[in-house]
């Protein structure tokens, strides 16, 4: 039997060590900008075209390279930043694995040119799939210009998994914040197809967090800083009003390196009990300072985990810091007065171990009254409005439902003055029906009425536009701003007449008619969340992913109260649509009693 086991091509290795370190254009973003960071460059260029498809160039002007450094520096295991295993264990770099150049060069066409000031000439090399196809004598300042053209030409497998350019965009925006955020002291600036989307100049953590993520997070910022002989703590966290539905706006840097860690943001999300949802995630941007040689940070190609010697106490020391901040600008409800000695415990174990606003289903919805002291008016629960209207428009049925909606059609179309309907904790409506009871859920039941409304704007009768007296102009996140460029042709279908208005800001001049009276910059904020929370669950058509993240956005919540014309409003809305009995997440809307369960009952 010949022998099977043979070496592969260095060609066909990188292209395979590729596939771990480059999985898509936001990778080479975060590689190239690294390499300038370790190479002591003070001003950043970073260039993209189509979403790095085309482009992506990096102008640093940091220490540039020699002719054998610029050669060197595409072969693997290739760096400058360690010659020993022991080198690993004190590592402040970025880069240190000497894979990144090459694997780039390996699927892509690389054209490289750099100086570093010890020649009056420097190098330019040009490289196609790990090929030298050109290397010669060029003019350049000292530092370096890297560009990388046409990603994943040569595997046209890989490029086929490419996402569309808005979401591509989206990641190359995230890795670029990240490192943005770790070095303020640098000037960087981000076009994209000839567009300047940032131009961030050097300062400090807070103008660098103005600057990426807007004014408005300003007087949101709660400083967080705590040391002790294990590690140090210092950053932003952000006040409640900051959360939001999903994630992205949580930053850990350890060694000013982004890391990924959910036992640590449990630790920060346990500094919120009480203050903010379960479901919600704060806003936070914290840098961990500690001895090299207390984590190991070679664990993934991406380097975006690491495993630290002593994890949980990290994790009280975290916690403990963002409380102490919490407390300190007044944002907790309660003063802990047990704080400053826990605190001190968790220093002495260290120092051991060193040695959205509610909507309306129709227009001009409105509550009924006031949220009144339940405790001084409990009797006001077994009122009834007797002066309420009870004409309510008739409806015909659009679809045949299940063994319990016949009855309850039927039901529906005998005379409405006779309907009895009441709200049980301002959640749920009972009326009841020729078999027995029925008891829907308000927000449930909104939530499918909205959907079934704007998918029919979107796929057949566009929605009617209420121009704003006054334009208003609102701001947003970067990534935010590219998820509602691709989303503009579907929300003019809605009704919403949104105009591209500079870098990442928008002008609104129209809502849909039912929205006339939501807050603008609120309603698109919780309308993104509340698509990125969607997309996340379940993989869906477009169209159908804005109709239901809008409608979970904006229909009623629980704890609304309802009146008797618009508790029949709703079922009677409810039972026209063609699915009345789940939402549009899956949910139910509504459980029917017949009278022989309630019978069984007693």
């Amino acid at each position: 039997m010949s022998d099977i086991i043979k070496l592969l091509p260095a060609s066909l290795a990188n292209q395979i060590a590729a596939g771990e370190v480059i999985q898509r254009p936001a990778s080479l973003v975060k590689e190239l900008l690294e390499n300038s960071i370790d190479a002591g460059a003070q001003n950043i260029q970073l260039i993209i075209k189509d979403a790095g498809r085309t482009l992506v160039q990096v102008v640093d002007d940091g220490i540039g390279m020699s002719l054998t450094d610029a050669r060197m520096c595409f072969e693997r295991h290739a760096t400058s930043k360690i010659q020993n295993i022991n080198d690993l264990f004190a590592l402040y770099t970025m880069g240190f694995r000497g894979e990144a150049m090459a694997s780039i060069a390996a699927v892509a066409q690389v054209e490289l040119k750099t100086c570093n000031g010890e020649n009056p000439l420097g190098t330019h090399i040009r490289i196609d799939a790990s090929k030298v196809i050109g290397q010669e004598p060029c003019q350049h300042p000292i530092g370096t210009t890297i560009q990388v053209k046409n990603l994943f030409y040569n595997v046209p497998a890989r490029r086929s998994f490419l996402k569309s350019n808005a979401v591509e965009m989206r990641h190359i925006l995230d890795e670029f914040t990240r490192v943005a955020l770790a070095h303020p002291h640098i000037f960087f600036t981000l076009h994209h197809n000839g567009l300047e989307v940032f131009h961030l100049k050097s300062g400090n953590l807070r103008q660098r967090i103005v600057s990426l993520f807007g004014k408005i997070y300003n007087e949101k910022l709660v400083p967080v800083e705590e040391t002790t002989d294990f590690l140090s703590i210092r950053g932003f966290i952000g006040k409640p009003e900051l959360s939001k539905k999903t994630r992205g706006e949580q930053f850990f840097f350890v060694n000013n390196r982004f890391i990924r860690n959910n036992f640590l943001h449990h630790a920060i999300q346990r500094s919120y009990d009480g203050i903010i949802s379960e479901k919600s995630f704060p806003f936070y941007i914290l840098f961990i300072d500690i001895d090299p040689a207390k984590i190991d940070i070679n664990v993934h190609p991406t380097k975006q985990e690491i495993k630290f010697e002593d994890e949980r106490a990290v994790y009280l020391v975290l916690q403990a810091a963002a409380k102490h901040g919490l407390a300190q600008y007044s944002v907790t409800p309660t003063i802990d007065f047990e704080h400053e000695s826990r605190l001190q415990d968790i220093k002495a174990f260290s120092n051991s171990h060193s040695d959205r606003k509610e909507g309306s289903f129709n227009a001009g919805f409105q509550p009924s009254h006031k949220e009144e002291n339940k405790e001084q008016h409990w009797e006001k629960l077994f009122e009834t409005d007797a002066h309420t209207e009870q004409r309510i428009m008739t409806i015909q049925s659009k679809a045949s439902f299940d063994q319990y909606q016949e009855p309850i059609n039927d039901d529906l179309q005998a005379k409405k003055e006779e309907r009895i309907l009441m709200q049980l904790h301002q959640k749920y409506i009972l009326t009841q029906i020729k078999s027995g009871i029925i008891l829907v859920d308000q927000s449930r039941a909104h939530q499918r009425v909205l959907f079934e409304q704007y998918l029919d704007a979107l796929h057949k009768t566009p929605a009617a536009s209420q121009q704003t007296l006054f334009p208003k102009t609102i701001e947003l996140h970067p990534s935010d701003a590219e998820l509602l460029r691709e989303m503009q042709e579907d929300l003019l279908s809605l009704g919403f007449d949104i105009q591209n208005f500079g870098q990442h800001s928008f002008v609104i001049h129209g809502v849909p008619l039912d929205l006339i009276h939501e807050e603008e910059q609120q309603l698109i904020d919780g309308l993104l969340e509340q698509y990125k929370l969607q997309s996340k669950v379940e993989k869906i058509e477009r169209r159908d992913q804005l109709a239901r993240s809008l409608a979970l956005q904006m229909a009623i919540k629980s704890g609304k109260p309802l009146n008797t014309k618009e508790m029949a409003v709703l079922i009677d809305e409810l039972f026209a649509c063609e699915q009345p009995n789940y939402t549009p997440t899956g949910e139910k809307t509504f459980i029917t009693f017949t009278l022989e369960e309630l019978a069984q009952a007693f």
